[in-house]
Formats: structure tokens, sequence, C-alpha cells
């Protein structure tokens, strides 16, 4: 295989991301916001101020950074909370800025606290403080740094100190999920991409079980594809049902470690409440991705609430299971 014919298959995750504005679906309110920021700031001859992104996995924060620095012509320089160990690895990226240049740190909720004193006045005044030597010998070096946009994105919003966040004072913007329409043109643009052309039936089909998210709806449209090609048939709708089934997908977009989740709620809690470490044991899950990535999708479809006393499964969630929904249903989720 040429390198030319392998590039765009070892990256497809990078052809697919937005490249411009247009492009780019869903999330409106942000998109305008962002442009009054990039063009005001440009009128200036200032790169725009620091922003942080945040919300669940997979909604485009990373690709809204993208767009920002090719919006503005920008180097950009990529790192994570968990990479940055020490102050002196902050120190190297932010010495070897050029003026205009942007900062992107993923998962800045997991920034080491003492690397977060020392990003304040990088943040706020520009400078760079280090502290050379121990003890009464000690001295404090300062260096200054070229206007730079430091851009963040997050999971874990709550987890961000108060001095931190109000250090991005270029917007603190929340991703929300996405509709099914924008999920179905998202879909539409990477399937052209991808060189296939499944119908709108299909289409829909996987918008819907999508998890009202870009990233799986361009993961399930990837496997459809797989499939397709691997049993020479058309990307139609029964192509995608029976791709989906071969990936435990249900008509809810809810996975086998979903519906074991549920099923545990409902059959060994009789429905609950049950509290985030039980059901941790009980379904052999992390508690992290459990609260992060199942929870919150089925609290958004109305299978799971959260009570004082725990999680319970809604009447909707033993309709899907196939339980009997319980008469004192309503009491639990009081």
């Amino acid at each position: 295989m040429s390198d030319e014919t392998k590039k765009p298959e070892v990256y497809m995750d990078h052809e697919l991301r937005p490249t411009k504005w247009d492009d780019y679906i869903g999330q409106e309110t942000i998109k305008k916001n962002l442009d009054i920021l990039i063009r005001a700031a440009s009128a200036r001859n200032h790169p725009p101020e620091h922003i942080l992104f945040y919300g669940p996995p997979g909604l485009g924060k990373t690709t809204l950074a993208h767009l920002i620095a090719r919006e503005t012509g920008a180097q950009m320089k990529i790192t994570s909370g968990p990479a940055i160990e020490k102050v002196g690895d902050l120190a190297s990226i932010l010495t070897n800025l050029s003026p205009g240049d942007i900062v992107f740190i993923d998962e800045i909720h997991r920034l080491n606290k003492n690397i977060e004193e020392v990003l304040y006045p990088a943040m706020e005044s520009g400078v760079l403080d280090i502290i050379i030597g121990k003890g009464p010998s000690a001295r404090t070096i300062q260096l200054e740094l070229p206007p730079f946009t430091m851009i963040a994105a997050t999971t874990r919003l709550a987890m961000m100190s108060s001095p931190l966040r109000s250090r991005f004072s270029g917007g603190v913007h929340r991703l929300e999920y996405y509709t099914d329409n924008e999920i179905a043109q998202i879909i539409a643009r990477s399937a052209k991409i991808l060189g296939i052309a499944p119908n709108d039936v299909a289409i829909n089909k996987m918008a819907t079980r999508s998890r009202s998210t870009p990233r799986t709806a361009n993961y399930y449209l990837k496997r459809v594809r797989d499939y397709a090609q691997v049993h020479e048939s058309d990307v139609d709708t029964d192509t995608v049902s029976k791709a989906l089934e071969l990936l435990g997908i249900d008509q809810l977009g809810l996975n086998e470690s979903d519906r074991k989740l549920l099923f545990a709620i409902i059959d060994k809690f009789n429905g609950g409440p049950v509290g985030l470490k039980t059901l941790s044991a009980a379904t052999g899950e992390e508690e992290s991705t459990i609260e992060d990535v199942m929870e919150p999708y089925m609290i958004q479809q109305g299978l799971l609430e959260k009570t004082s006393r725990g999680r319970v499964a809604t009447a909707k969630a033993y309709e899907h299971m196939q339980f009997d929904v319980p008469v004192d249903l309503q009491k639990k989720l009081l």
C-alpha cells in the first residue's frame, strides 16, 4: 500500500475533523461568541483572550481549538494536564512560544496544583515566575512571555479551582449535546469524506443511536462502512441495523455496558436507589466511567434519575429492559 493511500486511513479521525467554521455543525451560540472574540482581537492586532471549553467527551472541544488556530493563523502547541508533571515542563512550552501562538491544554482539571500557581501570572500578566534553589538561597527569576492565547478543555469543570477558571477571560463555554438533525448532518458530511453514500433513512438510524455525540456518530459510520465493505453490500438501512446489532447497540443507543448497568439497578437493587460505589462493584465498571460516560446520556434519555439517596431507574428504563414497572416507583424518585 502506498503512502498516499495509507495516510488518510491511518489518520481518518483527523480527516473527518472540520477545518473551517462552515463545516462545524452545531454549538451555534459558542460559534457566534467566538467569532466576535476573534474578530475584535484581530482588529486590535492582539491574540484572543484565554478560552475554556467544558462538557462531555466527544462533543468537539479539541476541534474548536483547532478551528480558532486556523481562523487566527496561529501556531498551536498541544499538551494535556497529566503530561505537565513539573514546572519545568510548563516553562519549556511557554518560553518557546512566538507572539500570537496558542497553547491548548486538554483535561486541564488534572493539572498539578503547584503548576497552576505558576500558570496564573503567565495567563494574567504574561510573566513566568520560576524559583531556583531551595531554602534561604532560593531566588525567583521572572521571564517575560510573548502575547499568547491559552485554550483549555475539560470534562470535569467542578474539579478545576476557581482561581484557574477565573483566568479564562475570553469565556467559559459549555458544549451541549447535539440534536439528531445535527448529528445526521455530521454523518452525511463524514460519509462524503469516506466516499460512501448512505440513504437518508440509514443516516437517521445512525443519528438516533449516536448518543447525541459526533465522535460516536463517526465511529458508528466507520464500522457500518467496514461491515458493508466486508459483506459487499450497500450502506442502507438493513446494513446499518446489522452493523449496529453486531456492536451491541440498541434502538436507544445503549451498548452492552449500559444495559448491564440498568439491569443491575433493576434486578439486583430493586430499581434503586443505589450508590455509585455499589454500582461500580456490581458491574465491574470504574466509578468515573459510570459517572462521566454512561450516566449523563441515560439521564438525558430519561432512563435514570439521581436522588439524594442514589441512582433510581425510571419507568422508561423498566420498559426498555422489559421489566414490569413497580407500583411504588414514584416514591423512590422523591
